[in-house]
């Protein structure tokens, strides 16, 4: 049985309130809002101890990086789609 509340780092995450749905998302402008919030995360190295994206295959946004079938995405593209999601949604 899986513990339901969340460890105290899960806690303090500052994604601990997006929506399933832009945390697991596979696109820079879907998950922009949660890469948003990992620029200043204080719990960005547990949640990649915990998450191993890169060993479990796992798809979504972990410790600031925005991952499909467990490798990083390019950093660059994934900066200018959540720039240009960023300007989309201020004009």
């Amino acid at each position: 049985m899986f513990p339901t509340d969340p460890s105290p780092w899960q806690a303090s995450a500052a994604c601990a309130g997006l929506s399933p749905s832009v945390v697991f998302a596979r696109r820079p402008k879907d998950a922009a809002p949660a890469l948003r919030a990992c620029a200043d995360c204080p719990v960005r190295r547990e949640c990649e101890a915990a998450v191993a994206p890169a060993e479990s295959y796992f798809d979504g946004v972990c410790a600031g990086r925005l991952w499909r079938n467990g490798r990083a995405a390019d950093a660059q593209r994934v900066a200018k789609a959540v720039a240009m999601a960023g300007s989309r949604r201020r004009g």
